[in-house]
Order: C-alpha cells, then sequence, then structure tokens
C-alpha cells in the first residue's frame, strides 16, 4: 500500500488532504488502488468520485468498464464511469 493510498483511506484525516492523496494516486497512474477507493463504502461520494475522475485522467478504460457494470458501486458513479 502507498502512502497516499494510506492517507485517502485514513478515517482521522480532513477531505483536503484525502483529495490531495487522490490526485497523488492519479498523478502516479495507480489505476488500482483509484478503482479500490472508488468501491469502498466508508468514504464519502464526493471522494469516490474525485477517484472516479483519477481513472478517467488515467485512461484507465477498462478499469472504468469494469465499475461502471458492477452492481456494488454506487448507480451515479457507475453513469460517471460509463462516460
Amino acid at each position: 500500500m502507498t502512502q497516499a493510498f494510506q492517507t485517502a483511506v485514513k478515517t482521522n484525516i480532513s477531505d483536503a488532504k484525502r483529495r490531495d492523496a487522490i490526485e497523488t494516486l492519479t498523478q502516479a497512474n495507480d489505476t488500482t488502488n483509484l478503482a479500490v477507493l472508488v468501491r469502498m463504502s466508508g468514504l464519502s461520494g464526493g471522494l469516490r468520485r474525485n477517484a472516479v475522475d483519477g481513472l478517467i485522467s488515467c485512461g484507465a478504460n477498462e478499469l472504468l468498464e469494469e465499475l461502471a457494470n458492477d452492481r456494488s458501486v454506487a448507480p451515479e458513479l457507475r453513469r460517471k464511469a460509463e462516460r
């Protein structure tokens, strides 16, 4: 687990720091951990949307398609992943 991923999932940290961590994952093209964040029910919807945006920025089309078809992912996030 990378430091950025650990920061994104910590419970006692601000959303601003979590967003920064998601941006770091995006810049590192860490699509696997971004997809994990999208699936995490413990994160706010806004942070999970940021993770989907990161996947879009990385051009992770296969993962986005997988998320769009995953019924365990919130419908709004599935629709965003379809775009």
